[in-house]
Order: structure tokens, then C-alpha cells, then sequence
């Protein structure tokens, strides 16, 4: 069982300053469309070598376009003992429509 998080605390979590790590999981292609402030960019097929990258002692939150990839990377991590990941459920679809912010490309 995948632990998923709403935008709303999501959003809430990062105002307040909490130690929360996001993660783009999309294709480059995609995440010249937009992205999350501050989160790192790591397209799901580099998980498995990237991995060891992510920290394994704070929450990591993983997010694609509409939250059915990063659901299965999630599942991946987990099984690998990562039991800090969360998926950001709805993806970048569900916090663009809260009208949270999204920075395009630099």
C-alpha cells in the first residue's frame, strides 16, 4: 500500500518549512511544461540508479503529470525499504488546479 498525499497539505507542509523532498519523476519533455518549485528532477526510469540520491530519513514525495507513474515509483522505492516516500496524489494536474504555484522553463 502506496501512502499518498492531497495538494492541499502538500502546499501546507512546504509554507510552514517542513523538511519535505520533492521529486519530479516526469520526462524532460514534460517537465519543460512546468514544475513544482524546488523539486529535484528525476525521470522514473532513473530511479533504480538514482535512488541511493534520495534520502531515506525525511519524506520524499514523488509526483508525475497525473499521479499513476509516480504511484508505481513509489511501490518500487518502498520495496527497496524506502518507507518515506509519498505519492502526490493527482500529480502536477491536481496542484495546478488548486492554482498552486508552477515555474516553467529556465
Amino acid at each position: 500500500m502506496v501512502n499518498e498525499i492531497e495538494s492541499e497539505p502538500l502546499r501546507q507542509r512546504l509554507l510552514e518549512g517542513e523538511e519535505v523532498l520533492l521529486v519530479d519523476i516526469r520526462t524532460p519533455a514534460e517537465m519543460a511544461q512546468g514544475v513544482i518549485p524546488d523539486a529535484l528532477q528525476m525521470p522514473m526510469h532513473l530511479i533504480p540508479v538514482r535512488m541511493s540520491e534520495l534520502p531515506k530519513d525525511k519524506d520524499v514525495v514523488l509526483y508525475c503529470r497525473s499521479g499513476a507513474r509516480s504511484y508505481q515509483a513509489c511501490a518500487f522505492m518502498m520495496q527497496q525499504g524506502y518507507d518515506r516516500v509519498l505519492n502526490l496524489r493527482g500529480g502536477i494536474i491536481a496542484w495546478a488546479r488548486h492554482g498552486y504555484p508552477i515555474e516553467t522553463g529556465a
